[in-house]
């Protein structure tokens, strides 16, 4: 046991460095980054909320069809969408920190490379374009009519479920703003 603890308080930690050549992520990036996150958070957490069986608004038949799996694997699926989700919209932090050029050593493998700016920057903008699309689809009709539908929620809880998925609709600019500083900062060194 003194033995681990004397290795413990000797160990020293790697901390990742961007690659020298690489401009820190100016501070508006670094805050639509974070925005970015929060911005799935409102939403996830009504997800799990609802996957744990509280009545949300729905009503009929669909309230029924959800309440037969809610708890059980609809909670399962609500709270692994909720926390896939986030972890999607966490990796936007990687493209304003050191871990989004060099690969932190405890990955396996990979640990210690540095990232290839492409890798980062296709699926980034692959990701910005389809969600700032589901955004604006969901904007201009496709929410107005999947409320139109008398199962629904409506009323307050209508408005609850909006303000939690109207945040999502900013995930994609933001996602798409900061790859474009990605793209600036690792690949053409615009300064």
């Amino acid at each position: 046991m003194s033995k681990l603890m004397i290795n413990a308080r000797t160990a020293t930690h790697r901390v990742e460095t961007p690659a020298p050549d690489v401009p820190p992520a100016p501070r508006w990036a670094r805050i639509a980054a974070k925005a970015a996150v929060l911005s799935t958070l409102p939403s996830g957490l009504w997800r799990i909320v609802f996957g744990f069986g509280v009545p949300v608004g729905f009503s009929g038949a669909t309230a029924a069809a959800y309440a037969a799996h809610q708890p059980g694997w609809g909670t399962v699926y609500c709270v692994v969408l909720s926390a896939l989700t986030e972890a999607l919209a966490f990796l936007t932090v990687g493209l304003v920190r050191p871990w989004g050029q060099v690969v932190p050593r405890w990955i396996p493998l990979i640990g210690g490379r540095r990232v290839r700016p492409l890798f980062a920057i296709v699926p980034a903008l692959l990701g910005s374009l389809f969600l700032t699309r589901l955004g604006l689809l969901g904007l201009f009709g496709g929410w107005a009519r999947n409320l139109a539908d008398a199962d629904s929620p409506h009323g307050f809880g209508a408005l609850v479920m909006t303000l939690a998925y109207l945040p999502l609709v900013a995930w994609g600019p933001l996602l798409g703003a900061v790859t474009i500083d990605y793209a600036r900062r690792t690949l053409w060194r615009w300064r």
